[in-house]
């Protein structure tokens, strides 16, 4: 087993993985692959969790009840000071369903089930992760998880004359494996399940049980200190979030890890990681992880905007002295003082209460008294799942590939046959509306992050060429009289072109819906921002922070010639006074549920616009 004895290259080390995850947060582009700083915490943790464990029972004096007691002085003191803070500005800033949410995961990281929270909210139509407070606490949820099965585990070993090294070595190869068997299919699951994610764990633990054998000479450490910094390294650098990740990906940053851990007596462990700043920082690094990232989230919110440079380079500035001061004057005093019933017991409380507050949030539904009632009605629309027929002819393709049978009215003539991605969907309130006063069936055919683009390999969505595929195949079979496209059109141009012809082939009229307009902060924080500022409300056509469309004139160019036809969502939606925020003087008429989805509203009023344009009664 490694020595008991304090290693300070292994805050230096932790150093290095709080920064790579704050970079990843803050400057994306920059550093694309830091988000493998966590997969370095993991290593860490089961290197450390495994050798005291494993030492403890070699000496038998382990005790299960001790062990959890170190824990909770060492998680909970922190995360209890930053859930409260949350909490709390999530009162002053957050509209009441984002704050219900908030809410929910507040309750689900003090439960230690953060990831699965997340798990369960994960897809297209969750909120953007931008502006998820809690989203990076997905990792203290495994580790906690780890914590609660991996001490038992290695009792029962150790009971039953079992080698640890051999239970961790084929508990992390399993996991490895359904991690690499999931990840295609599976990618959001692989990421946030314990299970899958429990073999970077359990690299650590293997190598604190099988320590004796690492060879200690200063050339061999030198060597594996190298080879596993340049591991990590590539991994932060050629990663992305659109990577197959964590996958065979994660060899690099957890065998890059164990390596750097397994050279204690190297150079760079010696003389960079056991630095005093980088020890520092190391030491700190737990407060400053949960700080970071609810930072840049609601000082965004605060603004109304997205922050720039300088202002995401203050915020990680000013983290740092609240991490110290969370770190010296809540955690240090509690977790290295001296240990008590009463300290434990109120530690426990406190995180109960936490709990407690975050159930009471979601059930008082984000406690939408705090703004006025125009307001809460006209910036709480939800996305409205149900009438888009989610999850059966709206397909979550991290879930599912296959339509519903009831996708299609067959018996109906003309057929509308609706083909693209949720804002395509988002049209079906519309169509149905239309259907009261007009004879026409309705084919859904749509996918999340899909745009109707045949052959197009579309980043972070492996899914969706097949599925394109499948729709084509269905529509040269239902042979409808019309084909509606629509999408968030920003590329692919030249698949959209060749679905055009495809579908041409088949002698339906090829209707290409140009997009819909793309509000930045999205509607609902639109209107909160303008009555904050005015204290009134939002016009009917608002210009606010609107994304320019560059891609009519493209759409246009690209697709006519090829036979489709074109109709323009922007020049029903907008004026020369702005884009349409509601679509009557009631509070709940708002035009989209967030930046791009028509609520029912408007698709009800874009639909009624186009529908005889789109079934050919009129030019």
């Amino acid at each position: 087993m490694p020595s008991a004895q304090y290693r300070p290259d292994v805050d230096g080390l932790r150093a290095i993985a709080v920064m790579l995850v704050l970079n990843f947060h803050a400057f994306p582009p920059a550093m694309p692959g830091g988000f493998v700083g966590v997969d370095v915490f993991f290593v860490i943790s089961g290197f450390l969790i495994t050798g005291i464990i494993a030492r403890e029972l070699e000496q038998q004096r382990f005790g299960l009840l001790t062990f959890y007691v170190r824990r909770v002085r060492r998680i909970f003191p922190a995360l209890v000071v930053v859930l409260c803070a949350v909490l709390l500005l999530g009162w002053l800033w957050m509209l009441p369903a984002a704050f219900a949410q908030l809410g929910s995961d507040v309750f689900a990281s003090a439960a230690f089930l953060a990831n699965i929270a997340l798990l369960l909210q994960s897809g297209y139509f969750d909120v953007e992760s931008a502006k998820k407070p809690l989203l990076h606490l997905w990792s203290l949820g495994i580790e906690e998880q780890f914590y609660l099965f991996w001490p038992p585990i290695l009792m029962l070993a150790a009971r039953m004359r079992l080698s640890v090294v051999t239970v961790a070595a084929s508990l992390g190869v399993a996991s490895f494996a359904l991690n690499v068997a999931l990840i295609g299919s599976n990618p959001v699951a692989t990421f946030y399940l314990p299970f899958t994610r429990a073999f970077e764990l359990l690299a650590g633990a293997v190598l604190a049980c099988r320590w004796d054998s690492v060879s200690q000479s200063v050339t061999a450490s030198n060597w594996r200190a190298w080879l596993g910094a340049a591991m990590v390294a590539a991994a932060a650098m050629l990663l992305d979030s659109h990577s197959a990740f964590p996958g065979w990906w994660a060899l690099l940053p957890v065998v890059g890890t164990a390596l750097l851990l397994s050279a204690p007596s190297s150079w760079l462990c010696r003389k960079l990681l056991a630095n005093p700043a980088f020890v520092w920082i190391g030491l700190i690094s737990y407060p400053l992880y949960l700080w970071h990232w609810p930072l840049l989230v609601f000082l965004a919110q605060i603004k109304f905007a997205p922050l720039t440079l300088i202002e995401r380079e203050l915020i990680l500035l000013l983290t740092v002295p609240l991490a110290w001061a969370t770190y010296y004057f809540v955690e240090r005093p509690i977790r290295f003082g001296k240990p008590s019933t009463r300290k434990i017991a109120g530690l426990c409380a406190a995180m109960v209460l936490v709990g407690v507050a975050g159930g009471a949030v979601v059930w008082g539904r984000g406690f939408d008294f705090r703004l006025p009632a125009e307001i809460r009605s006209l910036a709480g629309v939800p996305a409205q799942l149900p009438a888009w027929r989610y999850h059966q002819c709206l397909l979550d393709l991290s879930r599912e590939t296959s339509f519903a049978e009831n996708c299609a009215e067959r018996s109906r003539r003309p057929l509308v046959l609706v083909w693209g991605d949720s804002t395509a969907a988002a049209l079906l309130p519309g169509l149905r509306k239309a259907q009261e006063t007009r004879s026409f069936g309705i084919a859904q055919f749509t996918a999340s992050s899909c745009i109707p683009a045949v052959g197009a390999d579309i980043a972070g969505n492996p899914n969706c060429r097949t599925v394109n595929d499948k729709v084509l195949a269905i529509a040269r079979d239902l042979k409808p009289e019309i084909v509606l496209l629509h999408g968030t059109w920003q590329e692919h141009m030249d698949e959209v072109g060749k679905t055009v012809a495809l579908l041409k082939q088949t002698g339906a009229r090829v209707v290409v819906l140009g997009g819909v307009p793309f509000w930045r902060r999205g509607l609902p924080n639109e209107v909160l921002r303008y009555y904050m500022l005015r204290h009134t409300l939002v016009p009917m056509h608002f210009k606010g922070d609107i994304a320019p469309d560059g891609f009519e004139a493209v759409l246009r160019e690209k697709l006519v010639p090829l036979g489709a036809e074109f109709i323009s969502a922007r020049e029903v939606l907008c004026d020369a006074e702005g884009c349409l925020t509601r679509t009557g003087e009631g509070a709940a008429s708002i035009s989209t549920s967030d930046q791009i989805h028509l609520t029912e509203g408007g698709s009800t009023f874009l639909v009624e616009a186009i529908i005889e344009r789109l079934l050919g009664n009129k030019p």
